[in-house]
């Protein structure tokens, strides 16, 4: 008997991502079919992608734009997250303000507008994605976290007042803020800004790797195994995966986050658990969990183990980790023990690009004719729209006021190459889990990355 079948919440799970498992998924697009040329080339079919093509073509209808993507539209991390479309360009305000001190202010302006910005496309193209505003609680559930919530911005809850927005033994006290977060169904918004974006005449081809890149003169040879694009730019947007260039390959890690979708909630279980604000919650745990509600009445649990495997790779048989999953629905229930009984219908997991400054991170390579955002660790559903624009003015030439951002003129520290990586990244975890267990005291280990700046996010 396997862990998964020893918990009957589990035994009817799907081993698939809820938001792609829709029998109206969009047909696949044919994939490129001889060598092409193009103004611009998009490497990437997810949020990236498709929002450096869809603004690409607003900033220039007469631009020649084609997407090319490996797989399938928003098949990856776009299509596997949570939906918490944040406005945070930073992930968070504690990490924008301790690495971008001088531009906090400005970068969470920019945010907002950022936010503003994604809700105008989707409202003007019709996008039916769930886009809604929702506000966000932070939850404590050991007695320590719970000044730390009191000093945060936002509305603190009592315990109390914590329990009478969302039902749960465990919380002791809440963060209510308003403005910087919606939900969305992330799949769905990247289908729709592919329709978007061939609306607007990009060609966008599916099931088309990209396997190289050379510079030919004033131009970018992208290579893929049924043709050749030549193009005058080229914008990367492939995240988790392997780097097509060298000099970033080292800049992030494949971390796997795991997630679980339950049935929908009987309107008896709806009303035990309250919950009537729609919040997007999450706790303040190292190894923390975020959970919401979907638009059809379940709830999307994820979080806690943050796994790296050796290598660096992005494997599918990593999509599933029965042991996580296991863990997971205990923890839900430990959450919510008035939904005993309550089964899961999907699980799965996916990989999060992450970087030791754990925002997103640009550059560019070719002469100035290929650029690139990467790193964004788990907050790209909202931040990547902001990252497109920046990658449009790297390949511009021209300074703008993005591009002048100290955000974007610095990279982060790489991560070291095999097995330093794992075993640094390995020994982290063992420190973040042992310092929840201990009132949040951080170890030497922990300590040491703080003073260099450096870390890893679970």
């Amino acid at each position: 008997m396997t862990r998964r079948d020893a918990d009957p919440a589990l035994q009817d799970a799907e081993p698939a991502v809820f938001w792609l498992d829709r029998p109206d998924r969009p047909a696949a697009r044919d994939p490129l079919d001889g060598p092409a040329e193009a103004d611009l080339a998009v490497v990437g079919g997810g949020f990236s992608g498709l929002w450096t093509a869809v603004l690409a073509k607003q900033r220039d209808p007469g631009r020649d734009v084609v997407l090319l993507e490996a797989e399938r539209i928003g098949w990856a991390a776009s299509g596997r997250n949570g939906g918490f479309c944040s406005s945070s360009l930073t992930h968070g305000h504690e990490n924008g303000v301790r690495r971008f001190p001088g531009e906090i202010d400005l970068l969470e302006q920019l945010g907002t507008q950022n936010l503003a910005a994604i809700e105008r496309t989707v409202t003007s193209a019709g996008i039916d994605c769930d886009f809604r505003r929702a506000p966000s609680l932070s939850v404590a559930t050991e007695p320590y976290q719970v000044e730390d919530l009191r000093a945060g911005p936002g509305a603190f809850l009592d315990r109390e007042q914590v329990q009478a927005a969302v039902r749960s033994p465990t919380y002791l006290a809440g963060l209510r803020t308003t403005g910087d977060l919606a939900l969305v169904d992330p799949a769905r918004l990247a289908w729709g800004l592919a329709r978007l974006a061939a609306s607007l005449g990009v060609r966008v081809h599916e099931r088309t790797p990209v396997t190289g890149l050379r510079r030919e003169g004033g131009r970018v040879r992208v290579t893929t195994a049924s043709g050749d694009v030549l193009a005058r730019s080229v914008a990367l947007g492939t995240n988790a995966f392997p780097s097509l260039l060298r000099r970033t390959r080292l800049h992030t890690v494949p971390v796997y986050d795991h997630v679980l979708v339950t049935e929908p909630l009987s309107a008896a279980q709806r009303a035990a658990v309250g919950w009537d604000g729609g919040e997007g919650v999450d706790d303040l745990a190292n190894q923390f969990h975020y959970y919401r509600q979907t638009a059809d009445g379940r709830i999307l649990w994820g979080g806690y183990d943050a796994v790296y495997h050796y290598g660096r790779q992005v494997r599918a048989r990593y999509d599933q980790r029965p042991a996580t999953s296991a863990t997971l629905s205990r923890h839900f229930f430990a959450t919510f023990p008035q939904l005993e009984g309550l089964r899961f219908t999907h699980r799965w997991g996916g990989a999060i690009d992450t970087c030791t400054r754990f925002c997103a991170f640009y550059g560019t390579s070719h002469g100035g004719r290929v650029a690139y955002v990467l790193g964004y660790t788990g907050l790209g559903v909202g931040a990547s729209r902001f990252g497109a624009e920046v990658v449009l003015d790297l390949l511009s030439g021209e300074p703008t006021a993005l591009t002048r951002l100290e955000m974007v003129r610095r990279r982060p520290v790489p991560f070291p190459p095999e097995p330093l990586a794992y075993a640094g990244i390995s020994l982290t975890r063992r420190s973040l889990a042992k310092a929840d267990r201990s009132e949040g005291r951080r170890d030497l280990w922990l300590r040491t990355l703080d003073r260099l700046g450096l870390g890893f996010d679970s």
